[in-house]
């Protein structure tokens, strides 16, 4: 079904699904990837794509016992008209000052007008009838998966977050952005599972910030998956073309913090197998 979500003075739209009974349930944000306005290159292209995405996980979560909500962002599909998209704004900036402009932007849009747009989402969902708001996780995409990440870090009441391909296209170019995402992981809390494929644009995100959880104790799974597709774009887009894979290893992680702890049956810290990165 679809939702308007307030945020600020925008109203944003969003897809909402639920699992079957009363409840109450755990519930899940999903945060995407940056997005652009369809009059922008590529941006029909964006668009469609970011309309087709929730049908495509929706579905999934409700019947793994999960409310699940695909927050529309201002600017991106169904929001387009409540603000600008993200991925424009960087864009712009990109060809105004370069890759440095650009990256200066994204670091503003993480902290501030995305970041309100993920908070209040999480805040719908909290106030949601059916919803148990003390089992509330997130999931993320690409820029929303880095968006996840310093969510994590600001809402410590959530108990798992799970990222595909966070920061994988911005990594190698943004010091500074690895620099945000090594102090969000080291002042958090809450569980965190990032995923890649192999061939995603870059697998060194997980690894790096893996590596730095691992070093802080802190409560953590890594998995880079087998390649998806023949393109970097292909990888990237790992959690929409290849669900079947991945499907397992998240629900369990969810499960384990959503599910399991609630009925006081685990209090262990996940960590990587030695077989995993």
């Amino acid at each position: 079904m679809r939702v308007v979500v307030e945020s600020g003075t925008l109203e944003l739209k969003a897809s909402l699904w639920r699992p079957e009974g009363s409840g109450p349930h755990p519930a899940i944000l999903f945060n995407h990837g940056s997005g652009r306005a369809t009059d922008t290159p590529g941006g029909q292209a964006d668009q469609l794509n970011r309309l087709r995405e929730p049908q495509i996980l929706g579905p999934i979560f409700a019947k793994h016992g999960y409310v699940f909500l695909y927050l529309f962002r201002r600017g991106a599909g169904l929001s387009a008209g409540q603000g600008t998209a993200g991925g424009d704004l960087m864009e712009a900036e990109a060809a105004r000052h370069g890759r440095e402009g650009r990256n200066r932007i994204q670091l503003q849009l993480l902290a501030v007008d995305e970041m309100a747009d993920a908070i209040a989402g999480l805040k719908f969902l909290r106030g949601l009838p059916g919803v148990d708001s003390q089992r509330l996780g997130v999931v993320g995409h690409s820029f929303g998966g880095s968006l996840s990440l310093l969510l994590a870090e600001r809402e410590p009441s959530l108990r798992p977050a799970v990222e595909f391909g966070g920061a994988a296209g911005s990594w190698q170019s943004s010091e500074a952005l690895q620099q945000r995402l090594l102090e969000a992981v080291r002042a958090s809390s809450v569980p965190e599972f990032l995923i890649h494929a192999a061939n995603d644009c870059s697998i060194a995100p997980a690894l790096e910030l893996g590596k730095e959880m691992q070093r802080l104790g802190k409560a953590h799974r890594v998995k880079i998956y087998p390649a998806t597709g023949a393109r970097a774009d292909d990888g990237h887009r790992f959690v929409y073309l290849d669900v079947p894979t991945w499907e397992p290893d998240v629900f369990a992680f969810l499960d384990e913090y959503l599910k399991q702890w609630a009925s006081g049956r685990t209090t262990r810290i996940w960590t990587p197998p030695s077989s995993e990165k």
